[in-house]
C-alpha cells in the first residue's frame, strides 16, 4: 500500500505532534476523535492542543521536562498529550488506578515537572508537592483540588498557531513505564523518531486508509492504546474512544453506531465477546481485529474466524521497548495458526542462543529485534538498559533482547513459547505456561485460563492452573 508521507516545508525529520498539525491542514473538518457525546475534528484538536501548549509554556514547562498524566481515556487526555509534545516536553502517562505511594515513586524517578490529573484522583492522593520537589505545576481536570490549578484555566484562547519547535526528532517524546511483571517498573524512553517509525510500520501492516474507524477501549496509558490515536491522526482516520474494555456491549454498540472498521484488543476481550454472541449485532463494517499483549488461544482465534467471516485477524507481538515486532494475518495463513507471523516492515527479528548467536529456522531461543523503533533504553537505569539493549552492527544502533522465548518453524514464522522468566521447572522438566493454557482452552466451556508455578516439596515447582468457565 502507498501510504502518503506527511508533507513538510523543510527537510528536518518529523516530530510526533506534527502528525496532528499536518492532518489538521489536510483534513481540518474531518472527525478524528469520538468519545461519548464529544466529537472532535482534526482542526478542533489542533487548536485546543495549541492553546494548552501555550499555557503550559507560560507556566514554566520547558523542553525535555517530564509531565505526568493521570487521566482516563478522554478527549482531554488526547489534548494534553499533543499539548505537552508541542511544548517540547515529554509526556508520562500513568494508569488512573495508580496509588499515591506509587505515583510519588514514578514522579521522583523521572523528576517530573508537572502533573495533570482528574480532580477526584487528586483529592484522594492529596498534595504531593512536598514529596516530589521537582514539581512546579499541578493541574486538575474537572474541578478544584488543594494545591492545583484547574487545567481549563491554562488554555490561552488567542494562541491558535502551534508554538515554535524547540526540539528535534532525536529528543524524547514519551516515557512509558512497564507493567513491572518482571520486576520493578522501568521508564521506557521513546524518541519521536522511534514512535513515528512504529506508527508507519504498523499502518503498513494493517493496510490502514482514510476510511478506517478504530474503536479503542485500551488504556491510553499503555502503548497499545496510545498508538491507535497517533496512527489515526497519521492516516486520516477516526478513533472512537471507549472508557475501557470492561463493557463488551459498549464496544459492540460502537461498532454498529460508528461503522467501525478496526478493533484492537486482548485475549480477555475476545473471550468475553464470544460469550456474548457476535451474531446479535451488525458487524458488517469490520475489516480487521488485532490481538496483542498476550497470545490469543487457538480455539478462540478459530471461533472468531468462523463467526466473523471475511475479516482479517492480526495476531501480533510487541512490547513497550519497541512497540510492535511481529504480525500475522491469521485469515490469510490458516496453516500458521498459533503463530504471530514475521517481522513487521522495516524490522529484523530472529531468535538467539544464550550467547547471543543468531539461530537458524526451526530453533528456539530469545527473540531479538533490530529496527528504528527500538527505544532509547530505561530512564535512569543503565544496568537494566545494558542488559536489554545491546549494541547493533552499525555505530549507535541498539538491538533489543526481549526476554521472550520463541521458536521458529522451517518457514521462519515465529511462535511464542513463554517469557523467559516464566518458565516453570517441574522436577527438571521445563514447562511453558502458555502451552498448558492452549490445551486448557480446547476444553469446551473454558473462557480464560492462567498457569503459574507453585512450590512443591518434591518437584521444586509444580504447575497450577486457574480456570474461568
Amino acid at each position: 500500500m502507498n501510504i502518503p508521507e506527511p508533507g513538510r516545508v523543510h527537510s528536518s525529520p518529523l516530530l510526533l505532534e506534527e502528525v496532528l498539525e499536518i492532518g489538521a491542514g489536510r483534513w481540518p473538518h474531518r472527525e478524528l476523535l469520538v468519545h461519548g457525546d464529544h466529537r472532535v475534528t482534526f482542526a478542533g484538536l489542533e487548536t485546543r492542543a495549541n492553546q494548552l501548549a501555550a499555557g503550559l509554556i507560560a507556566a514554566g514547562v520547558g523542553p525535555a521536562d517530564r509531565v505526568v498524566l493521570l487521566l482516563p481515556n478522554s478527549v482531554t487526555m488526547v489534548e494534553a498529550i499533543f499539548a505537552i509534545l508541542k511544548a517540547g516536553a515529554v509526556f508520562v502517562p500513568l494508569h488512573t488506578g495508580t496509588k499515591r505511594e506509587r505515583l510519588v515513586s514514578f514522579m521522583n524517578d523521572c523528576t517530573a515537572t508537572a502533573l495533570i490529573s482528574g480532580v477526584q484522583a487528586l483529592r484522594e492522593i492529596g498534595d504531593i508537592r512536598a514529596e516530589v520537589p521537582s514539581v512546579t505545576l499541578v493541574a486538575s481536570v474537572g474541578g478544584d483540588a488543594a494545591g492545583a490549578t484547574e487545567l481549563a484555566h491554562l488554555f490561552v484562547e488567542d494562541a491558535i498557531a502551534a508554538p515554535p519547535k524547540r526540539i528535534t526528532s532525536a529528543d524524547l517524546a514519551c516515557l512509558i513505564y512497564t507493567s513491572g511483571t518482571t520486576g520493578q517498573p522501568k521508564g521506557v524512553m521513546m524518541g519521536h523518531d522511534n514512535a513515528l517509525f512504529a506508527i508507519r510500520s504498523v499502518i503498513r501492516s494493517l493496510d490502514n486508509t482514510e476510511d478506517d474507524v478504530i474503536a479503542c477501549g485500551l488504556s491510553l496509558a499503555h502503548s497499545y492504546g496510545l498508538y491507535q490515536v497517533f496512527m489515526a491522526a497519521y492516516f486520516g482516520g477516526k478513533v472512537v474512544l471507549l472508557d475501557s474494555l470492561a463493557y463488551p456491549a459498549a464496544i459492540l454498540d460502537a461498532i454498529e453506531r460508528e461503522r467501525v472498521t478496526g478493533v484492537p484488543g486482548v485475549p480477555s476481550l475476545w473471550a468475553i465477546l464470544l460469550q456474548v454472541g457476535l451474531d446479535r449485532h451488525d458487524l458488517s463494517s469490520l475489516r480487521y481485529l488485532t490481538n496483542a499483549a498476550a497470545p490469543l488461544p487457538r480455539e478462540h482465534l478459530e471461533r472468531l474466524l468462523r463467526d466473523l467471516p471475511g475479516i482479517s485477524i492480526y495476531c501480533m507481538h510487541g512490547l513497550t521497548e519497541c512497540k510492535r515486532t511481529l504480525s500475522l494475518d491469521a485469515a490469510a495463513f490458516p496453516d500458521k495458526h498459533g503463530s504471530v507471523g514475521m517481522a513487521i516492515p522495516g524490522t529484523d527479528a530472529w531468535v538467539a542462543d544464550p550467547q547471543g548467536n543468531r539461530l537458524p529456522n526451526g530453533s528456539t531461543g530469545e527473540l531479538v529485534i533490530r529496527g528504528p523503533h527500538v527505544m532509547r533504553g530505561y530512564w535512569g537505569n543503565p544496568e537494566a538498559t545494558a542488559k536489554r539493549f545491546r549494541p547493533g552492527p552499525t555505530p549507535g544502533e541498539r538491538l533489543l533482547y526481549t526476554g521472550d522465548l520463541f521458536r521458529t518453524d522451517e518457514d521462519g514464522y515465529f511462535f511464542f513459547v513463554s517469557r523467559m522468566d516464566d518458565i516453570i521447572n517441574a522436577g527438571g522438566n521445563k514447562v511453558a505456561p502458555v502451552e498448558v493454557e492452549n490445551v486448557l482452552h480446547q476444553i469446551p466451556g473454558v473462557v480464560q485460563s492462567a498457569v503459574a508455578p507453585m512450590s512443591d516439596p518434591i518437584l521444586g515447582e509444580a504447575v497450577k492452573a486457574f480456570i474461568v468457565a
